[in-house]
């Protein structure tokens, strides 16, 4: 029997649930079918591949080199694992992706400890740090190995270059290393608007787990190594966590399309100015509260729990905290204004109901 592909979604349904609920950008579907003339050989040995260290050099330096991946989670754990020993751990915000929503992958796939440390704003400091960073020499205790920070944070704030430069500093002169969390890498550089390298490799990150989904790739991530001193047998440890894409031409020249020109960026810069354009509606909203400083694409706000789940049935988006009436909201590189104001008009509408 014929079955024909057919769209099964409403295209102009939006929401502020995530950016990974974005389609891809227009442009990262040209570069997919630039990319798919021909043979190329396979598991990484392509000319985009190839190409794409060339581009990561422009943004991280000579010494950065990238493996592709297909997932966050799968960034994360390869990393993690090619900067510790079998008895290591990892230092990381209470908030951290890692320790809330990766399903246990870090500690079951990496077969690492993750020592959690509660934080205000989802931010490490040097002194969050020394909360765990002890005991290296007790055979009763993971060793702390590396210091985990997200840029920006779960919580929508976003590190300074001094204050990741300190993180650095304070982990190196531990014996530890960095890895960074880059997830939504680009709107924190956006945010700052500086360049991605003055608060990576030049404030002292080891690895980088980039973050391409969330920015408008259809699928794939990439582990980063700035420090090839710090790491061990990445391309081993990809392979055996089921991280090694045989076409892999298809997520570098995602990431090529991203970083070769401005796309990341204009993306990135987008998706933030759609969340400080909902806050700045929010806060003229009488009943609901902005928990945390709108630093990038994100808005964690409070308000009644019946609002937010009739709001839900127009809008989908998530509770961040449901007990205490958090939620939150995500833009991304194609919300509009016209989806902000909706959203805002809806939003009064069910608090004056």
């Amino acid at each position: 029997m014929r079955t024909d592909a057919r769209r099964h979604h409403d295209p102009e349904v939006r929401g502020f649930a995530s950016d990974n609920y974005a389609g891809a950008h227009p442009e990262i579907l040209a570069a997919i079918a630039l990319a798919n003339g021909g043979h190329q050989v396979a598991y990484g040995e392509d000319d985009y591949t190839d190409h794409l260290q060339r581009v990561i050099h422009s943004h991280f330096g000579a010494s950065a080199e990238a493996f592709p991946v297909f997932n966050g989670t799968g960034a994360n754990v390869v990393a993690l694992q090619a900067l510790t020993d079998r008895w290591g751990a990892v230092i990381c915000a209470e908030s951290a992706h890692i320790n809330v929503d990766e399903g246990g992958a870090p500690e079951r796939m990496a077969g690492l400890k993750l020592l959690t440390v509660p934080t205000p704003d989802g931010k490490l400091t040097p002194e969050l740090i020394d909360r765990q960073a002890w005991g290296w020499e007790d055979e009763h205790r993971a060793m702390p190995q590396v210091v985990s920070i997200t840029q920006n944070t779960e919580l929508g704030t976003v590190y300074t270059p001094d204050e990741i430069r300190a993180i650095c500093d304070h982990a190196h002169q531990h014996g530890m290393k960095v890895h960074l969390d880059g997830a939504r890498i680009a709107n924190a550089a956006a945010s700052l608007n500086v360049p991605m390298r003055a608060f990576t490799n030049a404030a002292g990150v080891d690895v980088i787990s980039y973050g391409g989904t969330k920015n408008g790739m259809l699928f794939g991530e990439a582990v980063v190594v700035l420090n090839p001193d710090a790491v061990r047998r990445m391309k081993h440890i990809r392979k055996m966590s089921m991280q090694l894409a045989s076409k892999m031409r298809f997520v570098s020249v995602q990431l090529e399309a991203l970083l070769a020109k401005d796309l990341w960026l204009r993306n990135a810069r987008h998706a933030n100015a759609m969340a400080h354009r909902l806050a700045e509606g929010v806060r003229s909203v009488d009943g609901v509260e902005i928990l945390y400083p709108v630093q990038a694409n994100a808005v964690f706000a409070r308000l009644p729990h019946d609002v937010s789940e009739r709001l839900q049935k127009r809008y989908r988006f998530y509770f961040w905290d449901e007990a205490a009436g958090d939620v939150r909201w995500m833009c991304s590189y194609d919300t509009t204004e016209e989806d902000v104001d909706g959203f805002l008009a809806a939003l009064k509408e069910e608090l004056a109901r």
